[in-house]
């Protein structure tokens, strides 16, 4: 029996006993990213239950049509499983890698954190701490997980790629972090509106387009104070597709553990469907990722990428044809030796009767036990240095690496 081969039949045996790792050590030095949409990112636009008629019904202007040989292309979800498609935006970057079997995705999954606010769940997701109890702001569960493989004599490196240390890597161990260079730019900035409405300057649609900036001017000038804010400074989804090669080559020399976050996620308004705003950002962090596999190379087979956010957004669109914040989300696990291609996790059908609330998607895969599972794996924790990094939690094994 080779050593993969009986990787994967240890994997497959029950768990030991706390005093022993739960599973095989890996083969080489891992290297993982933690990819974090900050602004809360409506995951039912990425995977799109497109199988549901209440999806249809609830997103009268914002849904992302079914998969139809009939219809352009570029306009309907890609089939994925039957039930969920994959925004159209992914079709050239991260559709190919769930093809391959090197993406999966988590739908239901998230924190217990009820409060729908940026700042409370970006906190309670990055300390990985049980909620409603006292939290240590000095203690994020990537530091925890540094420092508990320090402990054990692995080799660890870890870095984060922002202007000031993230919450998630806050901790006794010194972490290093750096400023991305790239930060993007809207979509239509003020420049180029300058240039658009002398375009119509003196025709009968002159006064329509003026208003329309005008319009947008005043919401998204109120719009980008929450946006900015909920962003905590993170790079642009623009940015991030523009720096992704020079991370991935940071990590590829020396760094094992790295965290980037990612801004503009937050869409109140104008959210559009297969496109517009939020399709753009998906399209560009799509390219990001996709860049990042690629200038991995050979080494990409031994990388976890994991891409998460505060929460989802409700299932209803709003009367601004956007979204609101929600409670559960889509996380999504890609790596060279990821076993995707599928939709992981504990699911629910779309419908009314299983919205929390009667808003959103419900959390029926808890994210510290899904992390705590796949840290087992990716490095051999035991059942003790798996409560290290996130107390009190229950691993579950999804099986994703």
């Amino acid at each position: 029996m080779n050593r993969r081969n009986l990787l994967k039949f240890l994997a497959a045996a029950p768990l030991a006993t706390s005093a022993s790792r739960l599973f095989a050590a890996p083969e080489t030095d891992h290297r993982f990213l933690l990819v974090f949409m900050r602004g809360g990112y409506d995951c039912a636009s990425l995977l799109v239950p497109y199988s549901s008629s209440f999806y249809y019904e609830s997103r009268p202007n914002i849904a992302i049509a079914r998969p139809d040989a009939s219809v352009t292309a570029a306009n309907v979800a890609l089939d994925l499983d039957g039930r969920f498609g994959l925004n159209p935006a992914l079709r050239d970057t991260i559709y190919p890698l769930y093809q391959k079997g090197q993406v999966a995705f988590l739908p239901f999954t998230g924190t217990d954190d009820l409060t729908r606010s940026h700042f409370e769940t970006q906190d309670s997701i990055e300390l990985g701490q049980t909620v409603g109890q006292s939290r240590n702001f000095r203690s994020g569960f990537l530091n925890r997980l540094v420092a508990t493989l320090s402990a054990a004599k692995e080799t660890v490196d870890p870095i984060a790629f922002t202007d000031q240390l993230p919450v998630v890597f806050q901790g006794t161990t010194q972490i290093p972090n750096m400023a991305l260079k790239s930060v993007g730019k809207p979509g239509v900035d003020d420049r180029q509106g300058q240039i658009i409405a002398g375009m119509y300057r003196n025709t009968a649609l002159a006064k329509p387009v003026n208003e329309g900036f005008e319009v947008r001017d005043d919401v998204m000038k109120n719009l980008n104070q929450e946006m900015d804010a909920s962003s905590r400074n993170a790079i642009t989804a623009k940015g991030f597709e523009g720096e992704a090669r020079r991370i991935a080559r940071m990590m590829q020399e020396r760094f094992t553990v790295g965290f980037v976050d990612v801004g503009g996620w937050d869409t109140h308004v104008g959210q559009g469907n297969a496109n517009g705003y939020l399709s753009n950002r998906l399209g560009e962090l799509g390219r990001g990722l996709a860049a990042y596999a690629d200038e991995m190379g050979p080494m990409w087979k031994d990388t976890t990428v994991v891409v998460v956010s505060e929460f989802g957004r409700t299932f209803r669109e709003n009367g601004n044809r956007g979204t609101d914040h929600g409670h559960g989300s889509v996380y999504w696990v890609l790596g060279g030796s990821v076993r995707g291609g599928r939709i992981a996790g504990e699911q629910a059908e779309i419908n009314q009767a299983a919205l929390f609330q009667n808003r959103d998607y419900p959390v029926l895969n808890d994210y510290r036990s899904v992390m705590g599972g796949l840290f087992a794996r990716l490095y051999g924790l035991n059942e003790r240095q798996v409560q290290q990094v996130f107390p009190g939690a229950k691993p579950i094994d999804l099986r994703l690496a």
